[in-house]
């Protein structure tokens, strides 16, 4: 391995980062080297010089880099690659044991020891996620450790540091498409070749579950940003009367018809709706529909011709669309994977929501990451997902 450049902290930033924080950010430091290259190993130190921990560069949205180790003695190496890697399955065999679910993330960058990347099994198939292309540097020694494992059949990769989403097979043997996976029973079609996303959001998991658990029978629901349609599946399972599925993507029919499909629904008896959801909330307003259950999940951040939301400041604004439509004694399930705030700042932004509306709310439940998002103690902004079940009043 290639010697560590050292970085040397500003003072007040020593503290964080001898206790654990991972995420490197070049503005902490008295001097950022020009030369610094993709990939290349640092080491920060104090202003005595003292070692405090070591992490490589790479640059990504959240940061720079990440660190990897407070022992001065480690390097990174195929060994300690291995015994993260494998620390990681091992926390995750209550899953592998599961046979009614077949998909979950395996590797969590930072919350299991190494950030920039992150591994999403799909029934012997893995999806890794490379946020830089200075993680991407070692690419070769962490395929060849997860191949080495025999529950990887095949390796799919998405290099979200760059635009092309081409070649996303890599290694080991292909999977058929779809690729039917299973999450509590249900069955989802998943494509591991097929652009940034598969078809589901693995981090929703514990959601569904409690939606087809106890809050969908008899229940005609609403399913807004719905993509292809997972939480509808997960609710007509558990006893709902209806769902209908708004999104403003076009292929979101298609591929809402097919998780419907795969599980021997109909898609003719469901209404799968492309539109604006912005605009939709207006039309149900207009005809006075309203439903049992509204799941709203959106994107941080989404522009369509004529509306440009941002969670972090429109997010009340859409709420307050929902609210009033919305049954008496009604369910919404609020969710956020934005970032950039706390549950605490969430649930503010709720209670704003309803500071203009007579009907008033109860949070009944509270969902952050599941389990196999494994989130570091030390960096809890890496546990960005927000998720409220609100019951009305009337």
């Amino acid at each position: 391995m290639k010697n560590s450049i050292k970085l040397k902290l500003f003072p007040k930033f020593t503290k964080g980062y001898k206790e654990g924080y991972p995420l490197i950010l070049k503005e902490r430091f008295e001097k950022w080297p020009k030369d610094l290259q993709e990939g290349d190993l640092v080491e920060l130190i104090d202003t005595n010089g003292q070692f405090i921990a070591r992490g490589y560069h790479g640059k990504q949205n959240k940061g720079d880099g990440w660190l990897f180790t407070w022992d001065k003695q480690q390097q990174l190496d195929e060994d300690f690659l291995t015994t993260v890697i494998t620390a990681a399955i091992e926390k995750r065999q209550f899953l592998f044991a599961d046979e009614s679910t077949t998909a979950f993330r395996i590797f969590n960058g930072e919350g299991d020891g190494f950030g920039g990347f992150t591994a999403d099994f799909y029934d012997g198939y893995l999806v890794i996620q490379w946020y830089s292309l200075g993680v991407y540097s070692f690419q070769k020694m962490i395929l060849e450790i997860f191949l080495s494992f025999p529950e990887v059949k095949g390796i799919y990769e998405k290099r979200r540091f760059q635009e092309d989403t081409k070649d996303d097979f890599v290694a080991g043997q292909k999977a058929t498409f779809p690729l039917i996976i299973k999450e509590n029973g249900i069955n989802y079609a998943t494509y591991l070749d097929d652009g940034w996303m598969t078809g589901i959001f693995l981090d929703q998991r514990d959601v569904r579950r409690r939606i087809s658990e106890d809050y969908a029978v008899s229940k005609n629901v609403l399913n807004t940003f719905s993509y292809t349609g997972a939480f509808s599946v997960a609710a007509l399972f558990g006893g709902a009367s209806k769902t209908t599925s708004v999104d403003v993507a076009g292929r979101s029919l298609s591929k809402t018809k097919e998780q419907l499909e795969v599980n021997g629904l109909d898609p003719s008896s469901q209404d799968i709706i492309v539109e604006d959801v912005f605009h939709y909330f207006k039309y149900a307003l207009r005809k006075k529909l309203t439903f049992d259950l509204v799941v709203v999940d959106p994107p941080s951040f989404a522009r369509t011709k004529k509306v440009t939301f941002r969670a972090a400041k429109d997010y009340p604004a859409m709420l307050r669309e929902i609210i009033d439509i919305t049954a008496p004694n009604g369910t919404i399930i609020a969710s956020t994977n934005y970032a950039g705030f706390g549950m605490k700042a969430f649930k503010k932004l709720i209670a704003e929501a309803f500071q203009t509306s007579d009907r008033t709310y109860k949070i009944v439940e509270t969902h952050s990451l599941p389990a196999d998002f494994t989130v570091n103690k030390n960096f809890p902004e890496g546990n960005y997902l927000k998720v409220l079940f609100l019951t009305l009043d009337k």
